[in-house]
């Protein structure tokens, strides 16, 4: 069980992280939320959410492929590091920005029902192509063959409801004057904080 609780900590500590960085998702929230109002918000996140759990499946399933084939786990596994480092980089080198401006960059929010904001979040999410590799590699660079199917579906879960709550959590920080305020005071910090993490972990399973 410890065995576990330990494995699960890496996995959700890394997604989180992965999840807190400012991205093309973050974005389209802030813009919905801002203009449609906290309903249209909600509905972008349910989408992102979906998206994201659609790829959490595939690489669930995926990664009991990799594992029977041992050069394709090394080089699966090789690549993930690679792709935290890179991520981390980014994240160090990213540029100051703060919510309030990332309000007005999103312009293609459609303004129907919440049916087409949800599809908006969906296919903001689904077409990223850094949401395959990245669940794809956390799985296989975290996770080892002999944890339960049953384990890695509770992993899963997990990492669905932490995309949900923490887009839900930046929809109601729009409507929160203090809460946006300490966001823009402690975005850069964050990041940079998140970067150094990513990096740490990146070379620690790219040495293993």
């Amino acid at each position: 069980m410890s065995h576990y609780l330990l494995e699960f900590g890496a996995l959700a500590v890394a997604h989180f992280l992965a999840l807190i960085s400012p991205g093309p998702d973050f974005f389209l929230i802030v813009g919905t939320s801002a203009r449609q109002g906290p309903g249209r918000g909600a509905a972008v996140c349910c989408g992102i959410a979906a998206a994201n759990g659609l790829y959490i499946l595939l690489a669930l399933t995926g990664c009991a492929m990799v594992r029977d084939h041992p050069l394709l786990r090394d080089g699966m596994k090789t690549a993930g590091a690679l792709y935290l480092l890179v991520l981390a980089v980014m994240l160090l080198r990213a540029p100051r920005h703060t919510a309030g401006g990332a309000a007005a960059a999103p312009e293609r929010v459609p303004a129907g029902s919440r049916l087409r904001t949800f599809g908006a979040g969906f296919l903001s999410a689904a077409l990223n192509p850094k949401n395959a590799v990245f669940y794809l590699s956390l799985f296989a660079l975290i996770v080892p063959p002999t944890t339960p199917a049953l384990v890695q579906a509770l992993y899963g879960i997990w990492m669905f409801c932490a995309v949900l709550c923490w887009d839900l959590f930046i929809v109601w920080t729009i409507g929160n004057g203090r809460v946006t305020r300490y966001v823009n005071g402690s975005a850069r910090l964050l990041e940079k904080g998140s970067g150094i993490v990513l990096f740490i972990l990146g070379i620690v399973m790219l040495i293993r």
